[in-house]
This record gives C-alpha cells, structure tokens and sequence, in this order.
C-alpha cells in the first residue's frame, strides 16, 4: 500500500466531518493539516478528492488552509456550485473565524481596510499602491491574562486575509509562525506544579495557528442557511487550559 493510501486510513471517514447534507449542498466541519483542494503535486490527500469518492459530481467552493479547521462548503451539482460562486463574488457569504491571539486586545467592531498583494507561493503582503482590497472586521470575545479569543469577519477573501490583518495589529495569531506569532505552551500558562522529564522535549498545545471556520450564512436560490462548525479537539483543548489556568 503506498504512503498516500496510508495517510488517508489517518484521517476521519468523509461522512463524520458531514454537519448537514441536502441534494445540492455538502457542509463539512474540516479537520485541520488537510488540504482543500490539489496541490501542484497532486499527491496529498485532500477534501476533494474525499468529497469525489463520496459524491461524483462534488465541487469545493471556496477553500481553507490547510491548518485551519472548520466550515467548508461543497456543491454536490454544477448548478449549486455556479450558485454558491455567484454569493462569494458578490461578498453576500457572512463568514466568521475565532482565532486566538497573543496578548490582551480589545476589538470593538475595529475594521482593517488594508490591501494585500499576493506575491505567489503563498506569500502575501500589505501593499498600498498594489495590493488589491481587502476588509476584515474584529470583535473581542474572552479575555485571558497573556491570549484573546476574537471573531474575525472577512468581507473579502484574500489569501491569508485574517491572519495578516491581525499581524498589522500586533496581534498574531498563536503557532502562526508565519507572521510571528508564537506556539502556546502547557509550562507557560501553568507555572506552579509543572514538571517534565529533563530528556523529554514539551510539545506545544496546538501544533498549528489557532483559526477556525466558526459560522457560515448564505442564501441559495432563495433559501437562506446558516451553519456552526463545532471546535476541534486541540482548539478547544487550549480554550479549556487557558480559562483554567490563564483567566
């Protein structure tokens, strides 16, 4: 069996990411470190290729990256997919992201208007003259003495659009090694009664950028749907650690 058809037998089945399903819509929680569609070399496992082999005619019809984990939508006929393209183009899909982030900030309905340029192989930058729009509005949710968990609402969809925008805020993303932001450690957040074996390596929290795809809405020919995505495992178990030992 080759390392590719391995790696799949790792991830969950297609059915259990599922949170609604009709006969033109797939909604999927999306685990993270999966891909949503090809990559160049066409060989990692991807919701695509899952979504395929569970639905012929499947299409993704907008992506995340690939640490992040949430909602993901998939159109099951052409006809849904045009539909579904037709909101994004038009900025209709209310989207909402939790991230959590390094140190205290309050956002009250703060709004970065700043436009990025995406330089190809998956860097971006804020650039004036040439970037092209981009807006994402922040909101504060719970505060922890050393982290914030905030809501982001993108109103364009730029390639790394939130984590960028709260890196020119000085509020990275925590494990977004990218744009700085550092990973959270158990030691760090509980000081007293924390012990490790001098040969053994403490592992982070998270082993990726905290993001997740929390709410959807749009409306399709008509009828409007809203989805939540639940946390996963690891973002909700750093919310738990925090509010027990960094509130």
């Amino acid at each position: 069996m080759q390392e590719n058809e391995n790696r799949l037998f790792k991830f969950p089945k297609f059915q259990d990411l599922i949170i609604f399903e009709d006969d033109n819509l797939i909604v999927i929680n999306k685990p993270p470190f999966v891909a949503s569609l090809d990559d160049r070399s066409g060989g990692e496992v991807n919701i695509l290729r899952l979504a395929k082999k569970y639905h012929a005619d499947a299409q993704v019809c907008h992506r995340l990256d690939k640490e992040t984990s949430g909602i993901l939508l998939i159109a099951k006929n052409p006809e849904t997919y045009r539909l579904v393209s037709i909101e994004f183009e038009r900025r209709r899909v209310n989207k909402v992201y939790h991230a959590i982030i390094s140190g205290t900030h309050t956002f009250d309905n703060l709004i970065v208007d700043l436009p990025i340029l995406n330089q190809g192989n998956k860097n971006v930058s804020i650039d004036r003259a040439n970037g092209k729009p981009a807006e994402t509005i922040f909101n504060s949710l719970t505060y922890y003495k050393h982290y914030t968990l905030v809501e982001c609402k993108p109103i364009t969809g730029r390639m790394h659009q939130i984590r960028i925008h709260l890196a020119t805020q000085r509020a990275t993303i925590v494990g977004d090694s990218m744009y700085r932001g550092k990973p959270v450690f158990l030691s760090q957040i509980k000081k007293r009664g924390f012990t490790m074996a001098k040969d053994q390596e403490e592992l982070p929290i998270m082993k990726r950028f905290a993001l997740h795809a929390r709410f959807v809405n749009l409306s399709i020919d008509g009828k409007v749907y809203t989805f939540e995505a639940p946390y996963p495992k690891d973002f909700a178990t750093l919310l738990k650690l925090l509010e027990k030992f960094d509130s």
